[in-house]
């Protein structure tokens, strides 16, 4: 996640309403809607949390999302899983939904799937793509990647960094099953005693996985709309030309115009919330004004490492490479979204560095 410069935590509390004064307590739920709670799981980032949704069925419940594979998460899990009679949080997993291929998001997916021989339902971009990734651990870092980020201004220093920690992803996930149920956007899934229609929303991830109740009118959005933050837009060195801020702009409007205001909103972190509408606004609205500030910035060339004090509220320097991971990737969306509007070229000089200027 990114945290912009226009400080979208603070001026989105004057419009979405918050129903729950707590989040649940560690290792217990709390009802949202009839036969749907809110499970909160400990995170071993900065971002420390992610929610995961409990739906009541016949013969037990179904899991939306998984928290990342740790000690941590594995605990709570065998802890809810454990307990009897009426305090009994989780009896049997029957299914597990995930959003997208995020470790915070399907991590224990393959651990819950194997402990109760359950099916995995996720969409088919994000199964493989989860699938590539986890192959990669203990490979030895691709010349693509590294020339990807030498691109992007990378210091040779952090380009060492980067590569000593490479393939680390599959050590974040349990293996995925061999098998899985496929979601698809337009989708109608029966899970509990409600219909919920899938619809998939990108930019985020290639295709995430939403879930809409209308009978509960309930809207599961993953990190598609989160209340606080933004869900980072990134290109990654697999496809250094993609548009995937396009994409997320895109997904923002068919989001509003799928989904009513009145639902209750459940995200994957932070808050349940109500205002839907406000919340794309608002996220729409700030990253019009990223790109107006990055356009200033652009009236000389600049490296996309040159660029993260129009579109960061937050300093990003080489000592935390997690967050100048994420910082270029969005920064190389912005800068490959206004390329293709024509607003901005680039040059690849003699020193192995794109350089970026308005067109």
């Amino acid at each position: 996640m990114t945290e912009r410069t226009d400080d979208t935590e603070n001026s989105a509390r004057v419009a979405l309403r918050y129903p729950f004064a707590e989040p649940p307590a560690p290792g217990t739920t709390l009802e949202v809607a009839p036969g749907v709670r809110w499970l909160r799981m400990p995170l071993p980032y900065e971002l420390d949390h992610i929610n995961v949704w409990l739906v009541d069925e016949a013969d037990g419940c179904a899991v939306i999302d998984t928290g990342t594979r740790t000690d941590a998460a594995t605990a709570v899990w065998r802890s809810l899983c454990a307990q009897t009679g009426e305090a009994r949080a989780v009896p049997r997993v029957t299914r597990v939904f995930v959003t997208h291929m995020h470790p915070d998001h399907v991590g224990m997916a393959g651990w819950l799937t194997r402990a109760f021989g359950c099916r995995l339902w996720m969409t088919r971009t994000e199964y493989f793509n989860c699938r590539v990734a986890a192959s990669d651990t203990g490979r030895e870092a691709p010349a693509d990647a590294l020339d990807f980020y030498r691109r992007a201004g990378w210091s040779e220093s952090a380009i060492d960094v980067y590569r000593a920690r490479f393939g680390r992803f599959g050590q974040h996930i349990h293996p995925l099953p061999d098998s899985f149920r496929r979601m698809q956007d337009g989708d109608v899934v029966r899970i509990g005693a409600h219909d919920w229609r899938v619809i998939v929303g990108m930019g985020h991830s290639p295709e995430h996985a939403c879930l809409y109740c209308p009978a509960l009118k309930l809207f599961i959005s993953g990190d598609q709309v989160l209340p606080r933050i933004s869900s980072n837009v990134s290109v990654y060195p697999i496809e250094p030309d993609a548009n995937p801020m396009a994409q997320w702009y895109a997904s923002l409007d068919k989001l509003q115009n799928e989904v009513p205001d009145d639902v209750l909103v459940l995200p994957a972190h932070n808050d349940c919330f109500y205002g839907l509408h406000a919340r794309i606004e608002r996220l729409r609205r700030g990253q019009d004004k990223s790109f107006d500030r990055l356009r200033a910035t652009l009236a000389q060339p600049r490296r996309a490492v040159d660029v993260f004090g129009a579109l960061f509220a937050r300093r990003i320097g080489e000592d935390d490479l997690g967050q100048m991971s994420l910082a270029t990737g969005e920064s190389l969306a912005c800068l490959n979204y206004l390329i293709d509007r024509g607003e901005v070229q680039r040059e690849l000089r003699e020193d192995g560095v794109f350089w970026y200027s308005l067109a």
